[in-house]
């Protein structure tokens, strides 16, 4: 599966989006501010939640380890932030019944939103149990009461074409959200994977969103994530419902670009 002339341009065209203090501001409020550090501490998590609530507005959610949903909850009630977190992550080597047991855990810390690491492994190798069954344990506990993002390791699939066939797999499993990555492994994300994921939620004609994570340091690589989604989904498709962007140290670049003072004239 190779990208068509017409997808290729619309990369390139995104590669030059600006980051202007609009796009900045809607930026961050599309965030999820992130910290999967072995080493974090509760003090790593307070800082987090301090930085969550900006003066351009407070950011979509912050994630966390599950052993931090607690602290972080009570850290942000009230403030519209959401608490995200991670089920079988960051290898997604986990059985649907790993998956259940774990989704029950992190309701009970009072999580609103898991990042599900997809069995990837498992669905290139073809073995049992499907994919599909691993995304369904979470909904079999959660129902759609809570938002599911599905990461596919973008950099694990040896063609495009593999990588849609998954994206599918976790749509008709139920994922609320397509996310290219853990940040963990391989490659990370990348504008040509985004526009293949993009495709794919077009074509279900479901209102699935798309994450971005794994590598997005600079805002302008967030903008053009931004960019190439509308470009594809439409002008104004991206809110904080159905477009975020997962990272650690990108909010005091974007928040940089909101306050940076006038250029000197």
């Amino acid at each position: 599966m190779s990208l068509d002339r017409e997808t290729t341009e619309r990369i390139e065209a995104a590669r030059r989006a600006e980051v202007t203090p609009d796009i900045a501001s809607r930026l961050i409020a599309m965030l999820d501010l992130t910290s999967l550090e072995n080493e974090d501490t509760p003090e790593t998590i307070a800082s987090l939640c301090d930085a969550a609530v900006t003066v351009a507005g407070p950011v979509a959610a912050v994630c966390v380890y599950p052993r931090f949903i607690a602290q972080a909850k009570a850290a942000l009630a009230d403030t519209g932030v959401k608490i995200a977190t991670v089920v079988d992550f960051p290898e997604g080597l986990g059985t649907p019944e790993v998956v259940l047991l774990e989704t029950e855990a992190v309701l009970a810390s009072g999580a609103d939103e898991i990042d599900l690491v997809f069995p990837y492994r498992r669905f290139l190798a073809d073995a049992p149990p499907p994919a599909s069954k691993n995304i369904r344990a979470v909904r079999e506990v959660a129902d759609y009461a809570i938002r599911l993002k599905v990461i596919l390791e973008v950099g694990a699939y040896p063609d495009f074409a593999w990588m849609a066939q998954a994206a599918e797999i976790a749509i008709q499993g139920g994922a609320d959200f397509l996310k290219t990555s853990t940040g963990k492994h391989g490659t990370g994300a990348s504008l040509e994977a985004a526009s293949v994921i993009l495709s794919v939620i077009a074509d279900s004609g479901l209102p699935v969103g798309f994450k971005v994570s794994g590598g997005i340091r600079e805002p302008s690589d967030a903008a053009a994530y931004l960019a190439l989604a509308e470009s594809m989904l439409g002008a104004g498709w991206a809110t904080p419902m159905n477009f975020r962007v997962g990272a650690s140290s990108l909010l005091p670049k974007l928040l940089s670009q909101i306050t940076a003072p006038p250029e000197p004239g």
